[in-house]
């Protein structure tokens, strides 16, 4: 098993609409900046008794009847264009679906194949063999270009297309539930929920168990968020003191607080493609201070190698023939900036005087991620330009993957593992949702 393009998995799609007329449509609910569809697959009901809403047969891709009383359910995947599993779950999700009408009763199950398919494309790894081929081909759009994030960092006249497709879907599906599908390069899984569902942690960490993935518990992403099991995070409410995660969004102006206009309750699920039990240790760190003061350093040193190879492209230089180079490069300088921020963050006031061997684990993954990033996304530009420097930024790309592969024990996650652990969280999170008093 591999990870889909967004052409097979509107082509899936389409298939599996054509085989199950009556209980599942595809639409499409708007367009990416380059006109690419942004498909939804539905599952339910189409009479607007709980599967939601349809569209007539002569409206518009984005006209669409208003939902009934029952209940939806929103699958969002591909938020991230460098971490593909997402869509693979949906549809294996919409499968499940069909055949166990369950989680289904009284509910319409709506998924966004890929938020992001511009981004997709540009990033290009159906089965990653190393961590060197899956940065060989990466991208990942700066902040404000990430469907989920742009919120949080521009105006509401700014944003892009997909942003508003993804918020017209909430509005229009009002779901009781919305899950983002994501995941790490190496680590472990964990979830982030916009408010707290009793009883997840059991069903997670039991397929967390069963499928030989590590569960990570000190998350940087959530850094100082409620923890009501091993790794399950509640993100802060807004308005409130809890800084979280060392990143300049806010994540409560996401689109995951967007469900929160209808009482309803976001599920992120992240899971690895490459597991590493490093960041499963619960262990007190000796030093907690001493170990994030070394990886700020690092850091710091690592994006100055990158950076000083940026700088020897931006003057004396013809314009670049690569129309890729423009989104790769506008990465590349939003990821260095976002370097100093997060070095000063480690070694400030509000750095941790106790932690986990698992957090400072994932602190040492996110730092190597960053610059490793940066650096191999400069190096697509540099490569297909035939630049000079190329040859040695690709040997610093190399020899940073091959550490951190060795530094982390890493070892690959089949596809189908990925898919099954991301489907039973969200199954389990639809259960103790629906299962919980409102």
């Amino acid at each position: 098993m591999r990870y889909p393009t967004p052409l097979e998995l509107a082509l899936a799609a389409r298939a599996l609409a054509d085989d199950h007329p009556g209980q599942v449509r595809l639409r499409q609910a708007g367009t990416s900046r380059a006109g690419q569809p942004l498909w939804v697959l539905s599952i339910g009901p189409a009479d607007g008794t709980g599967g939601g809403p349809t569209a007539g047969p002569a409206a518009g891709p984005n006209t669409v009847t208003t939902a009934g009383p029952g209940r939806n359910v929103l699958v969002v995947a591909g938020a991230h264009a460098n971490e593909p599993v997402g869509g693979a779950t949906a549809l294996s999700l919409a499968r499940h679906l069909l055949y166990d009408p369950g989680p289904r009763t009284g509910c319409g199950w709506h998924f966004l194949l890929c938020a992001d398919p511009d981004g997709a494309r540009l990033h290009r790894t159906p089965r990653p063999y190393s961590l060197l081929e899956y940065h060989r081909h990466f991208f990942r759009p700066p902040g404000p270009e990430q469907p989920e994030w742009a919120p949080s960092l521009l105006p509401p006249d700014r944003l892009p297309p997909e942003t508003l497709a993804l918020t017209a879907l909430i509005d229009e599906l009002r779901p009781v539930l919305q899950v983002s599908l994501h995941a790490t390069d190496l680590g472990g899984s964990w979830v982030q929920l916009t408010r707290d569902i009793p009883g997840l942690a059991e069903p997670f960490a039991k397929s967390a168990a069963e499928l030989r993935i590590p569960v990570e518990n000190g998350a940087s992403d959530a850094a100082g968020w409620l923890s009501p099991g091993p790794g399950i995070f509640v993100i802060p409410e807004p308005g409130s003191e809890a800084a979280g995660a060392f990143h300049p969004e806010d994540t409560r102006l996401s689109t995951w607080y967007h469900a929160h206009r209808y009482a309803g309750t976001t599920v992120i699920v992240e899971v690895p493609m490459w597991a590493s039990d490093l960041v499963d240790d619960p262990a007190p760190h000796p030093d907690p201070r001493r170990a994030l003061r070394v990886l700020s350093e690092r850091l710091t040193q690592d994006a100055a190698l990158v950076a000083r190879v940026r700088d020897g492209t931006r003057s004396g230089q013809p314009p670049y023939a690569d129309p890729d180079a423009a989104p790769l490069l506008r990465a590349v300088d939003w990821t260095l900036a976002l370097i100093p921020r997060i070095a000063a963050e480690w070694t400030g006031p509000g750095a941790p005087t106790e932690a986990t061997a698992a957090y400072v684990a994932s602190i040492d993954a996110f730092g190597r991620r960053l610059s490793l990033r940066a650096a191999a996304m400069l190096l697509r530009v540099l490569r297909a330009r035939g630049d000079a420097a190329a040859p040695d930024l690709d040997r610093l790309v190399t020899g940073w993957c091959e550490e951190f592969a060795a530094r982390f024990h890493a070892r690959w996650v089949p596809v189908a593992t990925q898919v099954e652990h991301q489907s039973r969280t969200v199954l389990a999170a639809y259960e103790r949702l629906a299962s919980s008093p409102r």
